[in-house]
Formats: C-alpha cells, structure tokens, sequence
C-alpha cells in the first residue's frame, strides 16, 4: 500500500518541523521525493539530512524561499521543476499565527497572517498548474483548520486565512476536475506542537473536554490523512475539507 506514491514528487511548505514534518516523514518513507520549502535554511537543511538518511533510496531537498512572496516562489517552483523534472504533489502547510482581539490587531498582524497563510496558497498553486494541467493528474491538499470552520476569539486574522483556504481549494477543484486534478483541504483541530506545548495545562484541559476523542492530537494523525489524499486511493475525492479534531468541531455551540 505504501508504494502508491513510489517515484512521485511532492513540494511541502513549512516542512521542516511539526505537521509539516510528518507529512515530509510519511511521504519519503513511501518512496516520495520530496522538497521542503521553509524560511530557516538551517532548520530546512537539517531536516532534509534527517529525511535522507531514513533509508537509502530517500530523497529530501531543502530550499530557502518565502511562501508569501510570489518571485520568490515562483524561481522555488522553477528550480525544483528544472531539478525533479515533475510535480505530481503539493501540500500547503506553511502557517503564522499573531493572536489578538480585533480592537488591539495591528495592521501588520493581519497583513502577515493573511500573507503566509493564504497568499501563499495562490502563489504555490498558481507555480504548479501548469505543469500539472500538462501531465494531466496532481494533487493539491491545502493545510487549513478548524479554526476555519468554526472561528475562535482573538484569532480573527488566522480564522480569516484559514476561511480563504477553504474556499480557494473548494473553486480551484472545480477549475481543474476536468485535468484529473484533485484539490482537497485538511482542517486540523488541536495537534501537538510547538505551538499547544506553550498552551497552559489550564488551558490544555479546557480544550480537552471539547474534544470527544478525549487527547490532543499528533502530526501523524494529520501526516496519514494527507498521504491519502495524495495517494490513488482518493481519486475520486475533490473540493472537500476534511476536519481532523478529535470531533472537537461537532461539539462545539
């Protein structure tokens, strides 16, 4: 089952650490040839080293480029095209958050969150289309969240962002369906890192009894439902969102 994916390439945003890193992890493990694209060229560079070293015919390449900038990416995507020949995936992990109530939001704070989360996702999607529409198959999964579906207090700026993403990956889908191009959406609840490890045990235990699962969820859990997604066996999935929160949405309200 792991060979379905054996011999594609796959183009990762903010894959160097938590979500984005499992992903990359279960990816390569399938005989995926994977580029990262991050910000933080030692960060990117170790975790590509990591990746490799799985097994040997392991293949992860780090390249330094801000998503939210659209040269930027497009010289990315023509690199790692001119290098891998194809891009048969990509996943939009690359995220920011800066917390605030509305009233206090600065106009940088919502200009960031808006850039990096969604930006970003016109100027990756936009890089590979072509090429995509060419070979006449590819899959986009979009990193969105529940936060998108549902809306949270002092996030108005992320929950924005991560709305946008719903939508565009919803339109893109029909743009493309006649390609035999899936777009598809993840939108994760509370996943363990770096970010929740900051969380309070306060609040870690507020989320936890709206999570009927009852656990704050791993990279994994996201990491799986992004490989198939990106595997043949969602062929005939397109436009949808798929939450991954423990049921944490459905108890909400």
């Amino acid at each position: 089952m792991r060979q379905l994916l054996e011999g594609q390439v796959a183009v990762v945003t903010g894959g160097s650490v938590g979500i984005g890193k499992a992903i990359a992890h279960q990816f390569v493990e399938a005989g995926v040839k994977v580029a990262l694209i991050g910000t933080n060229q030692d960060v990117g560079q170790a975790t590509a080293k990591e990746l490799t070293a799985l097994h040997p015919t392991a293949e992860a390449v780090f390249y330094q480029a801000d998503v939210s900038l659209t040269d930027q990416v497009d010289r990315t995507m023509q690199k790692i095209l001119e290098q891998s020949g194809k891009i048969d995936i990509l996943v939009n992990n690359a995220g920011v958050t800066a917390d605030q109530l509305l009233m206090k939001m600065k106009e940088e704070e919502w200009d960031r969150v808006l850039a990096v989360n969604l930006k970003s996702c016109y100027n990756t999607c936009r890089a590979v289309v072509r090429p995509m529409m060419k070979a006449k198959k590819g899959k986009i999964i979009n990193i969105s969240s529940i936060v998108g579906l549902t809306g949270n207090i002092g996030q108005v700026n992320y929950a924005a962002s991560k709305a946008g993403m719903i939508g565009l990956t919803k339109a893109l889908a029909k743009e493309l369906a006649s390609r035999q191009i899936c777009v598809n959406c993840v939108a994760p609840g509370f996943i363990r890192t770096r970010m929740t490890d900051m969380l309070s045990e306060k609040q870690k235990e507020d989320i936890l009894r709206n999570i009927p699962l009852g656990r704050i969820g791993e990279p994994l859990d996201v990491a799986w439902a992004v490989w198939f997604l990106a595997s043949p066996l969602s062929n005939y999935i397109t436009g949808q969102v798929l939450p991954i929160d423990g049921g944490y949405g459905n108890n909400l309200g």
